[in-house]
Order: C-alpha cells, then structure tokens, then sequence
C-alpha cells in the first residue's frame, strides 16, 4: 500500500441547515452524498473565479468537514461565515493529519487512484518527489501552480470533476454554465513531455520520471 503526506486545511460546517447552506454555496451535489460519501467541489465568486477547491465530506448527517489547500483554510471559513447570514450552522476550523491512500479505503478525494485518511496513524512511503510525479501524470492540478483566482474553472478541466450542471443556484453557477454551453477556453491544462513539439503557453509543474523524461502540466492554447 503506497501512502504520501497531503498537507491540509479543515473547516466544519455543522447544524440543521448545514447541507442546504452547502447545497447553496458550492459548485458540487452536496444534496446527493449519503453519510459517508464525498464529493470534490469549488467555492466561487459571482464571477465564476476561484475562491478555493474542497472535498466535502458528509460525516453525519447534518456534520460536514471541508478539505481545502492548506493555504485556503481561513479564507474557506471566513467567506462561509460572512455569506451565512440566517442559516443554522456552525463554521469552525478542525485539525487533522492527512495521508493519501493508493488502492486502500478511505474517503473518496479529488486524486485519482486513491483516498484520504485521516488521524490514521499511518507511515508515508512515498516521498514528496514521488507524489509529485504521481500528482502531475494524473493531471491533478494543485493551488499556487496551476490555480489560482485568476484561473476558470473549465481552463483546469475541473467543470468535469467537481461541478454539477443539473444543481439548484450556487455562486459562479450562471458565468459556468454560459462558458460551457456557448463558449469555450481559450487555453486548457494538459500533461505534456517538455521534449515534444506541444507549443504551451505556460508550464505550471514538472517532474523527471526514472527514464530520465521530464513530464508537466501546462497551459495549452486551444
């Protein structure tokens, strides 16, 4: 069983109304997860620009935790705070150790080919340089490298992992939903070999495979 670090921010989201506060809020079905279920999902600005990507994870059923990028943890709390107006929920930072999980069990995460634990106790085996390589051939992208506020979301690929278009209303929902049905991006992330003839318009990440080839995630103009 391979286990790598992934360092985290948590925030809880608990109460009667905590699921249709979520519902309402991010880009995800939290409507759709049973206890135990998870969902990959983006908190937005009316703009459709990226506030900061989350699992949402349903505990119990009205006890949800948000895992976010270690940097994002206060922004997630404070803009869910400020937004919460009447809603019956409490917002509060947890602390918790993460481990990624490659064919194990565990909570279904926003990482192909593995889970999350956590407080498990258990023993990286990868190291950091592994992960990476692991991160950038799945073409997962990572906040600071390839997203940030100034990125959309279908630029990323991520209209296709962690939105839902048959959703009620959540912020960002109508800028999304307009780009995918009647426009395009203009340039879109890829896995690319640096040594190919693949013209990028910026090279976000990058890793050398044993082989010696060097792998990345770029930005390509489409």
């Amino acid at each position: 069983m391979d286990v790598a670090r992934r360092p985290r921010a948590f925030v809880r989201v608990a109460g009667p109304d905590a699921q249709d506060y979520l519902q309402r809020m991010v880009s995800n079905d939290v409507e759709a997860l049973a206890v135990g279920g998870s969902c990959p999902a983006l908190l937005l600005t009316a703009k459709g620009r990226l506030i900061a990507p989350l699992v949402v994870w349903r505990r119990e059923d009205d006890d949800y935790l948000l895992l976010t990028e270690p940097e994002l943890g206060d922004a997630v709390r404070l803009h869910l705070t400020r937004m919460r107006l009447r809603a019956r929920c409490e917002i509060e930072p947890e602390e918790h150790d993460s481990v990624l999980v490659f064919d194990g069990d565990g909570i279904a995460t926003d990482f192909p080919g593995a889970v999350e634990r956590l407080d498990a106790g258990i023993e990286p085996t990868l190291s950091d340089d592994d992960v990476e390589l692991r991160r950038i051939e799945a073409g997962v992208p990572r906040w600071g490298r390839e997203l940030d506020d100034r990125i959309l979301p279908a630029e990323a690929g991520l209209d296709e992992t962690h939105i839902s278009f048959t959703k009620g209303c959540y912020p960002g929902q109508e800028p999304i939903a307009r780009l995918r049905h009647r426009g395009h991006v203009n340039r879109r992330l890829q896995i690319v070999e640096l040594d190919d003839d693949t013209a990028v318009e910026r090279v976000t990440s990058q890793a050398r495979r044993p082989d010696g080839t060097v792998v990345a995630l770029a930005y390509v103009r489409t």
